[in-house]
């Protein structure tokens, strides 16, 4: 019987994993793939406070050492399910091969960026190919970048990028931003945004880097190259929580409904990360969830 099973081995959940267990209580965390979630993928982690330079896979190694250290029990595996006691008092979490026992439960599952599914798309990840205008756009100071958009975040990100990249292309299957008309107009107007409405990106051109992107005129189908040095990404992200819906609250697009208290709504069960409702997501806000959760778990079990 542990007193914490946090799932999920992101930032998120690993900081769990490293207050939890210095608090002195028991925890167990499991993780379906690799320790550190999306962050491995990052060459370079500039914006963590403290930290004035490290990559992202030093970074995970470094929380996975400090929660052994600390005492927390770290397995590689799966996730399937949660059941609660008839008195609330035991979790017990499913995995394929296990099953494990829990006074408290922590999810923290995080998201998948939804790709564009090109070929050579994951092997540029870090090499120009970013899913995260705010945590990498200063890579590209004074540069070519472009955008592909999904809706009001792309906007968002464009006005970011056009403060620090030479030119910024906009590149939107739509014509319009609905509902967004007057931030579209100011970004529009700016001499270093260009935007390509009713059109997609269907190409990359590549050595060992980005070089170039392709993008299809989705009316006419006619194509033009374009010579860049950062995409970004920008058509969501896929969160993992639909099999903990007996236990937490999932809204229209996967997320786990929890307020600044992470409590999910069953007592005792507690959110982390990128899976639940936020708008910001970034590496601080995971280690600070993290944080509160692991706290919030502690204060339960006495």
């Amino acid at each position: 019987m542990y007193d914490i099973i946090i799932i999920g081995g992101g930032p998120a959940g690993l900081t769990a994993a490293i207050y939890g267990s210095r608090a002195g209580k028991s925890v167990l965390l499991l993780e379906a793939s690799q320790y550190g979630g999306q962050i491995i993928k990052t060459n370079d982690v500039e914006n963590y406070p403290g930290l004035e330079k490290t990559t992202g896979s030093d970074y995970a190694l470094t929380l996975y050492s400090q929660a052994k250290h600390f005492g927390a029990v770290l397995v590689q595996a799966e996730a399937t399910g949660i059941d609660v006691s008839d008195d609330g008092k035991v979790k017990t979490v499913h995995t394929e091969a296990e099953t494990y026992e829990g006074r408290s439960v922590i999810l923290a599952t995080g998201s998948k960026n939804k790709p564009l599914g090109l070929p050579g798309e994951v092997e540029l990840i870090g090499k120009g190919v970013s899913y995260c205008a705010t945590c990498d756009g200063m890579f590209y100071r004074g540069q070519d970048v472009a955008i592909a958009t999904g809706g009001r975040h792309s906007l968002d990100d464009a006005l970011f990028l056009s403060n620090y990249c030479s030119r910024v292309y906009v590149i939107h299957r739509a014509d319009t931003y609905p509902g967004q008309e007057d931030l579209f107009e100011s970004i529009k107007a700016k001499d270093n945004v260009e935007f390509m409405l009713h059109s997609k990106v269907v190409g990359l051109g590549k050595d060992d880097e980005l070089k170039s992107i392709t993008v299809q005129d989705t009316k006419t189908n006619g194509t033009r190259d374009i010579s860049v040095s950062g995409l970004f990404i920008t058509i969501g992200h896929e969160p993992d929580s639909i099999k903990f819906k007996n236990v937490a609250e999932i809204d229209a697009l996967g997320y786990i409904v929890a307020g600044e208290d992470l409590a999910a709504k069953v007592p005792g069960i507690y959110v982390a990360g990128d899976c639940r409702t936020k708008k910001v997501r970034q590496l601080t806000t995971a280690a600070a969830d993290g944080t509160v959760a692991a706290l919030a778990a502690v204060e339960y079990l006495k």
